[in-house]
Order: C-alpha cells, then structure tokens, then sequence
C-alpha cells in the first residue's frame, strides 16, 4: 500500500514563506506524477500544483508565481515551496499520488495576517 507523509506545515506570518516535504513510500515514484491539493474550512479540495514523472509543472492561477512544485527521484520525495504567503492559503495541505489514488494524512498551514 503506498504511503506518503507531509511535512513542513506550520505557522507564518503573511508574505513569509514555507517548505512542505512528501514522502512515499512503496511506490514506483521516479515514473510517478505528484500533486499537492488544499481545503480551507468549509470548502472544497482544490488542487494547488502538479508535476509529471517527466517534471512538466502545472499550477493552480492562484498560486502562480508564488508556489513551486518540485521532485527529488533520489528521496522519493516531492516539495512544495511557498512564497509570498497570504492569509487566504491557510489550508490542509494534502500531497497525493494521483496514478495511485492515495492521499497523505495532511499538514497545517496557517497565515496570519
């Protein structure tokens, strides 16, 4: 059964910045695509970046030119790095495995303004 296992979440003030970490396991990862989803309280899970085995990036508009989603094959682990930070990113962070439909347990990122 794949595992993966954020990391990195936390507590920052606006314009600051974080590193959220995903770890998997028992996974094929260096052909696997990434993806990093979010939910605020009371919304909805929405994708926030994905990266193809390839390391072809897409993002979400509204993290464009802030967020960077990136893969080290090496560590089996996938990154997120967040800049710019704005109390509307508070959110869940979730890292997933869309190939496998698996879902890491999630880490707090909280803005304050």
């Amino acid at each position: 059964q794949v595992q993966l296992v954020e990391s990195g979440g936390g507590l920052v003030q606006a314009g600051g910045s974080l590193r959220l970490s995903c770890a998997a396991s028992r996974i094929f990862f260096s052909v696997a695509a990434m993806a990093w989803y979010r939910q605020a309280p009371g919304k909805q899970r929405e994708l926030v970046a994905g990266i193809s085995a390839g390391g072809k990036t897409n993002y979400a508009d509204f993290v464009k030119g802030r967020f960077t989603i990136s893969k080290d094959n090496a560590k089996n682990t996938v990154y997120l790095q967040m800049n710019s930070l704005n109390p509307e990113d508070t959110a869940v962070y979730y890292c997933n495995a869309p190939q496998y439909d698996s879902w890491g347990q999630g880490t707090q990122v909280t803005v304050s303004s």
